[in-house]
């Protein structure tokens, strides 16, 4: 049976899923915010900003679901982790905060201000950057650069995510989230014209996805070599990476064939794989190489308890969550989101 350790992580990837899976995607509306172009520009601007409106709180929720645990359950790891990268975590709180702020303002601003315009770039160019920071911050987690002892982090506060294979793992993140924004937004328009907008988009961005996804493997020769053989050599990296490959091709041909229901699905499923298998490769080790499930675990009837919580408080989470999306995202609502 697997140990209390074991199913905390376990929460925790399930919050990071479900915030790629939903807060990701609305990064990534964002992106098409800022690339948003044509005659049905000001059209595209508004199905994200009715996709995004109603939850795009909310799915933060999931992120900081992650980060409670992480601190409570194994706080040697958040603290090696705080410590080596609170500069580019400082950038993403930042981020967030400027993300939400300027997309509120922008919201109930004159359509016809100047200022709203402005708010409208910051809100683009931060949805643009803050995906990128979590993916440099996931990939030095990866690295083997961070290095502890004695709970005292050795590596200095730059050395460790200025690298080649953080960054190509930032603009890989930055790639799927907009790959998934453009998947869900073609479910939701309602117009055949800004749908197809959407369709070539996904289609372009599923490419740009293979491609990074190609260039981080290559980096991680070097930028992560624990990873690359987590990912290579283990009795179950050729079954995942098969599944991911056929998840990646039926979002493609369901694009490719408008149906796009089946594509939100399959899209979905390749993301929640790719991101379960760096997990896969990762285990047991929390910030590699010397924090791992069982050294970096809080004492045992901390555990417990937190577990306890967390099973309690999804009574009223998850019910909640299912309700916010039944009135916003459900089918009689009129302002369909993007998830």
């Amino acid at each position: 049976m697997p140990s209390i350790e074991i199913w905390l992580a376990g929460a925790m990837m399930a919050g990071l899923t479900l915030y790629v899976l939903l807060g990701g995607a609305d990064f990534g509306g964002g992106v098409w915010d800022l690339l948003a172009s044509g005659p049905r520009k000001s059209a595209q601007r508004e199905l994200i900003a009715e996709a995004i409106g109603p939850i795009w709180e909310a799915n933060h929720v999931w992120l900081i679901l992650v980060i409670v645990l992480l601190f409570t359950c194994f706080p040697s790891a958040f603290a090696a982790i705080s410590t080596a990268l609170h500069i580019p975590l400082v950038l993403v709180l930042m981020g967030i905060v400027l993300r939400g702020s300027a997309f509120t303002f922008r919201t109930y601003d004159d359509g016809a201000d100047e200022v709203q315009r402005r708010w409208g770039r910051l809100f683009s160019i931060t949805s643009l950057i803050t995906p990128v920071l979590l993916g440099v911050v996931v990939g030095a987690i990866s690295s083997g650069r961070i290095q502890s002892k004695d709970g005292v982090v050795t590596t200095g506060f730059v050395h460790s995510w200025l690298t080649p294979f953080s960054f190509a793992v930032g603009f890989f993140a930055l790639a799927l989230f907009a790959f998934l924004a453009a998947v869900y937004l073609t479910v939701e328009a309602q117009d055949d014209a800004l749908r197809e907008d959407f369709r070539r988009r996904a289609l372009v961005t599923a490419v740009l996805v293979g491609v990074l996804a190609l260039v981080v493997f290559l980096f991680s020769a070097q930028g992560a070599p624990e990873i690359r053989r987590g990912l290579s050599a283990s009795f179950w990296a050729w079954p995942l990476q098969i599944a991911t490959a056929l998840a990646a091709i039926s979002a493609i041909g369901c694009l490719w064939r408008r149906k796009f229901q089946l594509a939100r699905l399959a899209a979905a499923a390749q993301v929640a794989l790719i991101l379960w298998g760096w997990a896969a490769a990762m285990f047991p080790h929390l910030v590699v190489p010397d924090l791992t499930l069982q050294n970096a675990a809080a004492p045992e009837v901390t555990l417990r308890l937190v577990l306890l919580a967390l099973l309690a408080g999804s009574l009223l989470l998850f019910p909640s969550f299912y309700y916010l999306f039944r009135v916003f995202k459900g089918s009689g609502a009129t302002n369909a989101g993007s998830h």
